[in-house]
């Protein structure tokens, strides 16, 4: 899976997921840190590639409808260290099948995972 890190997620986990197989790219790395969230949203959907961010200005599910983008995972924590971020996207890359989340809206606590998908048209 291609995937963008938002800029308040620890750039260990990039690590982490290309370890894992996936190719992990953060919003530091690509020198857009500290910009507006439309320059992140744009530049993970030029690059096809699902975003991973604890940002609550990518948490409506209607702005942000499954279907039209390539999937956003939205981790919200009680206690988001940096230890428990990571401790917890690769808890989630390991034990579900993050490869169905493309094109969905995923919102991820200590205890749930919420799939949002786009309606099916059959």
């Amino acid at each position: 899976m291609n995937i963008k890190l938002d800029e308040n997620l620890p750039s260990l986990l990039a690590l982490r997921l290309a370890a894992m197989g996936h190719d992990a790219q953060t919003v530091v790395e690509e020198g857009i840190a500290g910009e507006a969230d439309p320059v992140v949203w744009e530049a993970a959907q030029r690059e096809a590639r699902f975003l991973i961010t604890q940002d609550m200005h990518f948490s409506d599910a209607r702005r942000f409808a499954p279907g039209t983008h390539e999937g956003i995972l939205l981790v919200r924590l009680h206690a988001p260290s940096w230890r428990a971020l990571v401790a917890r996207v690769e808890e989630l890359f390991t034990e579900q099948d993050v490869a169905d989340w493309v094109g969905c809206f995923v919102v991820a606590t200590e205890r749930k995972v919420r799939v949002l998908r786009a309606p099916r048209l059959d």
